[in-house]
């Protein structure tokens, strides 16, 4: 089984598991061992279901603002939480293989591994959610084939990033590619780098 083929595997369950209740203050029930790259994978796309739906309550335009607020300020804890994550999956691959010699015409990617799984576990939640626009009963003929083509292209896409993904994972082993992840230094949350923040002092 290649890496993306347990994360699709993975990333699949949890998405189904959420939509068993559809409830954002479901507790998490993770079916894999503590710490291994399973259990981070089904809750990194468990974190991104909840703030799917967090960010679909937020848009409500009747939505009381006090509500609003404690929304928006949920969704930027969950950010930070699904940013630490990536990072904590991209040391899995950084441990995995930053010892390998890199070749002589060894080449740096745009984005480390776990950025590009990262956009896999959401293109999950969109094929998913395009998938029950397509099974609607309540929506015109057009509405459906325009759904069908849009859930089309989400799966050729996702075929691709995993096949991309893959073969870069096989560039790291190999040495044709250099294993480097870079923090996000994410500053919204940070009291020391949101000038918001450090002006209240």
């Amino acid at each position: 089984m290649t890496f993306t083929e347990l994360s699709n595997k993975i990333f699949n369950e949890s998405v189904l598991d959420y939509h068993k209740t559809d409830y954002i203050d479901e507790p998490i029930k993770n079916p894999y061992e503590l710490k291994t790259i399973e259990y981070y994978l089904y809750l990194k796309n468990w974190i991104d279901t909840v703030q799917w739906h967090l960010e679909d309550i937020i848009r409500d335009p009747n939505i009381d603002p006090v509500a609003a607020l404690s929304l928006k300020r949920r969704i930027d804890h969950s950010n930070q939480d699904r940013t630490d994550l990536v990072e904590l999956i991209d040391s899995y691959f950084w441990d995995k293989y930053n010892a390998v010699a890199p070749a002589q015409n060894a080449s740096i990617n745009t984005e480390s591994p776990a950025w590009a799984i990262d956009r896999l576990s959401i293109l999950h939640l969109k094929i998913y959610h395009m998938q029950m626009e397509v099974n609607r009963t309540d929506t015109s003929a057009e509405h459906k084939a325009q759904c069908e083509t849009k859930l089309n292209v989400l799966l050729e896409q996702k075929q691709d990033l995993s096949l991309a993904i893959d073969q870069l994972l096989a560039g790291f082993e190999s040495g044709e590619k250099i294993m480097k992840v870079y923090k996000q230094m994410k500053m919204y949350n940070d009291p020391a780098l949101n000038p918001v923040l450090y002006g209240q002092k």
